[in-house]
């Protein structure tokens, strides 16, 4: 039998591609993505974030962010980040929308509440 990996995180960016990439690299068939309504990277403060639907090309991520200050992207490991995600896949996918991926042996999430959010 050959095992399926689901890697889960909130907005299928960080945790989630850091691991995807990974397993990929090593010949895993593997699949990531996040649980939240949107995906939300760091703006320039906590009450400023950068949100983008799922579906978003990480590639149209980068570029909007290099835009509009990247040097403070570039400082805070999110322009490195969204680089490395566009080489794993074209954009982030939500959870609750993957049923046309099929069904995964392992599902692995990276936070309590994207856990109980995938169980749901």
């Amino acid at each position: 039998m050959k095992f399926r990996y689901a890697m889960v995180c909130s907005s299928n960016q960080n945790r989630s591609m850091e691991a995807h990439s990974l397993l990929k690299r090593h010949g895993f068939d593997v699949s990531s993505y996040g649980t939240g309504s949107h995906v939300k990277l760091p703006g320039p403060s906590l009450r400023e974030p950068n949100v983008y639907d799922f579906g978003t090309p990480y590639k149209q991520m980068f570029d909007d962010l290099r835009r509009k200050d990247p040097e403070l992207y570039k400082r805070n490991g999110i322009l490195p980040m969204l680089k490395r995600n566009s080489g794993v896949k074209l954009a982030p996918q939500r959870w609750q929308d993957n049923a046309a991926d099929g069904s995964f042996t392992v599902v692995l999430t990276f936070e309590e509440k994207v856990f109980d959010m995938v169980l749901e």
